[in-house]
């Protein structure tokens, strides 16, 4: 098991500061039975203001996170987070999440406790602080995606340190709360936008509705022994868009039926028991407000098709040389090669045993004239496969001056559409939305950008694309 000092931060010898009790006095009354976990936050910020104790940001924290090991904190660092999780309701059990600020937050982290009813002393909203040192970060469970805060660490099977609870005498070792309890304010998002980045937070879903399939079902399957996870949806042009929600067979809520309408869903985001795929968890069924009619996809019929691409006609493994399309790498050994799985064309690239530093391949459409008609709109469709960084990425771009043949002297604007990310199932295509082109004329060009680097494996990762349309209505 590996032993790490958090080496950007300087930390100056540690001072010994004798921290005194004092009472509560904001309107969240502590009950006796939680005072032997309740530990005030008094001096902890005098601390950090006289340097014995260094403020590290969550991110930062969860930086210190190596695949398939835990780390054990050995500098006399602190971080400072928002309890956002709940287990009043039963549906989260000794452990809850922080992030980093009440509102607009960027970073959250589960905190790994052997303590229950932590919604007594840690409610939502509550301020605290958590003293770093000899504490491990890690995976509760290897492989699974989510960085965790504990106590204690084992070995797992296959030889994997993982993080384990901090016990009943560690919590007020480490754990600090301040009188600070501020209202939560939910990251608004589509279904679509959820991604990786976003384990850890309170977020608020919109135009999110359950399956028709699911008229009548309780949140949680009564055959299930610990926890169902029920499939959400949202429009997103000519298919939906899904991502599932967790619930506990030990809920309070758990034979509640599920609404059948549209609305909004508000609770964290984490990962399935192996990490396969995101979840929402909800601290209360009264996050879920579902009183809108049900959305309606739309109908491609109703369109006049001005570009498109299935890439159908593709031959397996070769570099991809569709007639019209641009294939350049401009870092990297790599292009965008073709792919059929069971019938499928699709194009493809992946960074994997390249070898080079950095990996940067163009696809680009052939020219689309957006002067035939009005109101164009751009769809296609992304899947992914072992993507295990954020900085794994693939971005989309439109050019008005691109001359066919010079990739880096055209002008290339970003365009903001759906594409699959960590959080998707591996090989599953998603809809990108129907992304509005209309304020363009003359001809463009669609490009799709892949950034990866075949000598890290946290960069290897294969971006798919599939059903380019441009569409006029």
């Amino acid at each position: 098991m590996k032993t790490i000092k958090f080496l950007k931060l300087i930390v100056v010898a540690i001072l010994t500061i004798s921290i005194t009790s004092c009472v509560d006095t904001d309107q969240y009354e502590v009950p006796a039975e939680a005072d032997a976990t309740y530990n005030p936050a008094s001096g902890i910020e005098a601390q950090i203001a006289n340097g014995t104790l260094t403020a590290v940001t969550i991110a930062e924290v969860k930086d210190l996170m190596v695949a398939d090991d835990v780390n054990q904190i050995t500098s006399d660092l602190v971080v400072m987070g928002y309890v956002v999780s709940s287990d009043e309701t039963g549906n989260f059990y000794q452990e809850f999440y922080i992030q980093d600020a009440p509102s607009n937050p960027t970073a959250g982290i589960k905190i790994v406790l052997s303590n229950r009813d932590n919604y007594i002393t840690y409610n939502i909203g509550r301020k605290i602080y958590i003293k770093l040192k000899d504490l491990y970060v890690g995976e509760t469970r290897n492989g699974n995606g989510v960085a965790a805060i504990g106590g204690k660490t084992h070995v797992d099977n296959n030889g994997n340190g993982v993080v384990d609870a901090m016990t009943s005498n560690q919590v007020p070792m480490y754990i600090y709360r301040t009188n600070v309890v501020e209202t939560i304010v939910p990251l608004e998002l589509t279904l679509q936008e959820i991604s990786a980045s976003h384990i850890g937070l309170f977020i608020t879903a919109t135009g999110v509705e359950f399956p028709s399939s699911l008229e009548g079902k309780s949140y949680v399957d009564p055959t299930d022994q610990y926890d169902t996870q029920r499939t959400m949806q949202a429009c997103g042009g000519f298919d939906y868009a899904t991502f599932l929600l967790k619930t506990s067979a030990f809920a309070s809520f758990k034979d509640l039926i599920l609404p059948n309408m549209n609305g909004t869903i508000s609770g964290i985001i984490s990962k399935t028991y192996n990490g396969s795929d995101l979840v929402m968890t909800l601290n209360t069924p009264n996050d879920v407000v579902m009183n809108n009619t049900r959305c309606e996809l739309l109908d491609i019929n109703d369109f006049t098709v001005l570009a498109e691409e299935d890439f159908d006609t593709s031959t397996n493994y070769q570099d991809l040389n569709t007639p019209g399309w641009t294939n350049f790498a401009e870092a990297g050994s790599r292009v965008w090669r073709e792919r059929v799985y069971q019938g499928n064309g699709y194009a493809e690239l992946s960074a994997y045993n390249a070898n080079d530093n950095s990996n940067i391949a163009w696809l680009i459409s052939p020219a689309i004239d957006m002067d035939t008609a009005a109101n164009e709109y751009l769809s296609f469709k992304t899947a992914q496969h072992h993507l295990d960084s954020p900085l794994n990425t693939l971005e989309v771009f439109i050019s008005t001056d691109f001359d066919g043949t010079d990739v880096l002297a055209a002008t290339w604007s970003p365009i903001t559409a759906n594409t699959a990310s960590q959080g998707d199932s591996w090989y599953t295509f998603v809809e990108s939305g129907l992304v509005d082109l209309s304020s363009y004329s003359g001809n463009v060009y669609i490009a799709f950008k892949y950034t990866g680097a075949g000598n890290d494996n946290q960069l290897d990762g294969s971006y798919m694309v599939d059903d380019f349309l441009v569409l006029a209505n």
